[in-house]
């Protein structure tokens, strides 16, 4: 069966499509067979980022590992729809990447049951930090885990009661200053203790760079600069890279992930 990484929380701008295009590549760059999913039907940036790379690269005249997007099937009922989806992709994948909306759905919260790994990208920031636990504001303590956790322990329920194999929950951490600030400190430290609390594991995520916002019309990813003609990486794009390899060998998925 495909191992099927969801990427999902309950707020919008967090990098979700952006982690979602970079780890669906790099996969397909490893030789994987990847399928792709979007379950945000009206922003669909993931989808657009992936007709955007279509586009780019017959203009181009490339052929380079891209991932196989898959529309839901038309139908009245949700759950029939992502299954169906799912089935068709995961008889000739290796891996779905699904895309969660930055919402409540019960598109996603279906797609959270299925995930093998799942994977919440968060701004570095309290007001992100909301999404997954309530803080005392006098004392920064950490008061108990939000609805979203909520949600997410509910999945991995369903999945012990099934008899699947546990949810692999990683908070990736967007948008990190460059600098240690005390912000940063804090967030981190409260990060550090909610993961003991409710099961997860914290990893660095993507920087704050402009390249992020010109790949996207394009459909390419960090991976692909040098095939697209970039001859000289600037000292940023470098880092970015290696933002991404550690990524991708932070979530320990069952593929080798040094030949990118």
């Amino acid at each position: 069966m495909a191992h099927i990484i969801v990427v999902g929380n309950e707020k919008g701008g967090s990098g979700k499509s952006t982690t979602c295009m970079h780890v669906a590549t790099a996969l397909a760059r490893l030789g994987q067979r990847v399928g792709a999913v979007d379950l945000d039907l009206r922003q669909r940036s993931f989808a657009r980022y992936l007709e955007n790379r279509r586009a780019c690269l017959d203009r181009a005249g490339l052929d380079l590992p891209s991932p196989e997007y898959r529309d839901l099937p038309e139908g009245e009922v949700q759950d029939a729809r992502l299954t169906q989806a799912v089935e068709e992709l995961d008889a000739r994948c290796d891996f779905i990447v699904i895309d969660c909306p930055g919402s409540h759905t019960r598109l996603s919260q279906l797609a959270h049951t299925m995930a093998d790994t799942l994977i919440t990208p968060l701004n570095d920031s309290f007001v992100d930090f909301d999404l997954l636990a309530r803080v005392d504001p006098t004392t920064g303590r950490v008061k108990g885990p939000s609805i979203y956790a909520e949600m997410v322990w509910g999945a991995r329920q369903m999945r012990a009661e099934a008899g699947l194999k546990p949810i692999d929950w990683i908070v990736v951490r967007n948008r990190l200053g460059t600098q240690a600030m005390h912000n940063k400190k804090k967030v981190g430290a409260a990060l550090e203790e909610l993961s003991r609390r409710i099961g997860f594991r914290v990893l660095p995520g993507f920087s704050e760079r402009v390249i992020f916002r010109e790949l996207f019309p394009r459909g390419l990813t960090l991976l692909d600069l040098k095939d697209t003609g970039v001859d000289q990486l600037s000292l940023s794009n470098i880092a970015a890279r290696q933002e991404l390899r550690d990524l991708m060998a932070g979530l320990r998925l069952p593929v080798p992930t040094g030949g990118f």
